[in-house]
C-alpha cells in the first residue's frame, strides 16, 4: 500500500452519523472526496449530493434500528458525529446510548467486519473521565439501549458533561474487545470549533479559551480541521492507533497542565480532576 493510498477510502462504504451538518457534515464530504461510498444519516435534512441519506432519530432505538436494517454492510468506517447540548430531551440517548448501540449492534450483525474502524466525538467535558471510570464502568456494564439510557437518568447524570465522559470511557474500555474482532475505535476531543451547534451555545462554547487562542494567535477551529483527524484514525495509516481519545485543541490542555499558559492551568487541572 502506497502513502497516499494508506489515507484514502477508495472502494470502502463509510456510515457517517450526524452528517447533515457541522463536523459529520465535513467528515462526510472529506470522504466522499477521498473515495468512500458514502452513508449519511441524520435527524436533520441531508443535502451532500450523491450519498445515501438516512434519517434516523438517535434518541429511539426502533429508529436507530430501521436506519440500520436500511443501511445494512459492510461498514468499513463509521463516524458517530451527533451530538446535542444540555437542556435537550433525550440528551443521553443521543450523546451516548444511541452510538453505543449503533456501534454494538453494527459488531453483532457482522456489518464492522475484521479491518474496519469506528471514530467517535468527545469534548473538553469529557476531559478527566479517568477519575470516574469506577462510577462509569457501571454505565458500559448496562447491556443495551435501555438500560444505557435509564442509568443517566436514575444517577441524575442525563447532561452534556457525563455523556461525554462516558464516550472517552466506552472507547478506552473496550477497544481490546473490539479489536480482537478486527475493529479499531478511538475518538476525538475538539477544541472549540465554529458549528452550528456551538454557535447555538457560543457565549460558553466558543468563548472557552479564547484568550489562549488570542496568545497563540489562532481561531476557533473549522469543522473541516476537525474533520481531518476524524478521517485520519478510520483510515488504514492508522493502524496502530486504537482506544485513545485524540485531543485536536491546538496545544489548550497541556498548555495549563505545564504552565506555559498559566491561565489555562487552573481549568486544566479541575478538568483532569487533580482539583
Amino acid at each position: 500500500m502506497s502513502f497516499n493510498e494508506a489515507f484514502r477510502y477508495d472502494g470502502k462504504r463509510v456510515v457517517v452519523v450526524g452528517g447533515a451538518t457541522g463536523i459529520g457534515a465535513a467528515a462526510a464530504e472529506l470522504a466522499k472526496q477521498a473515495g468512500a461510498e458514502l452513508v449519511v444519516m441524520d435527524f436533520a435534512e441531508i443535502t451532500l449530493p450523491g450519498v445515501e441519506a438516512i434519517h434516523v432519530n438517535l434518541a429511539e432505538r426502533q429508529s436507530i434500528d430501521a436506519a440500520l436494517e436500511r443501511c445494512g454492510g459492510p461498514v468499513d468506517a463509521l463516524f458517530s458525529c451527533a451530538g446535542v447540548a444540555d437542556g435537550t430531551p433525550g440528551i443521553e440517548r443521543i450523546n451516548f446510548a444511541g452510538h453505543r448501540h449503533i456501534i454494538e449492534t453494527s459488531l453483532s450483525k457482522g456489518m464492522l467486519s475484521r479491518g474496519s474502524a469506528v471514530c467517535l466525538i468527545s469534548s473538553a467535558a469529557g476531559l478527566g473521565w479517568e477519575s470516574n471510570f469506577e462510577e462509569l464502568s457501571g454505565l458500559l456494564d448496562t447491556p443495551d439501549f435501555d438500560a444505557a439510557a435509564q442509568w443517566f437518568v436514575d444517577h441524575g447524570k442525563a447532561d452534556y458533561f457525563h455523556t461525554k465522559q462516558a464516550v472517552c470511557a466506552y472507547v478506552a474500555r473496550e477497544s481490546l474487545r473490539l479489536m480482537k474482532q478486527g475493529v479499531r475505535i478511538n475518538a476525538i476531543c475538539p477544541g472549540p470549533t465554529d458549528t452550528p451547534l456551538a454557535q447555538a451555545n457560543k457565549d460558553t462554547w466558543l468563548e472557552f479559551g479564547s484568550d489562549y487562542r488570542e496568545a497563540a494567535g489562532i481561531q476557533p477551529f473549522t469543522p473541516k480541521e476537525q474533520a481531518y483527524p476524524l478521517l485520519f484514525l478510520c483510515s488504514d495509516a492508522a493502524r496502530a492507533i486504537a482506544g485513545i481519545t485524540l485531543l485536536s485543541d491546538a496545544g489548550w490542555l497541556y498548555s495549563g497542565v505545564t504552565g506555559s499558559f498559566p491561565d489555562a492551568t487552573a481549568i486544566a487541572n479541575l478538568l483532569l480532576g487533580r482539583g
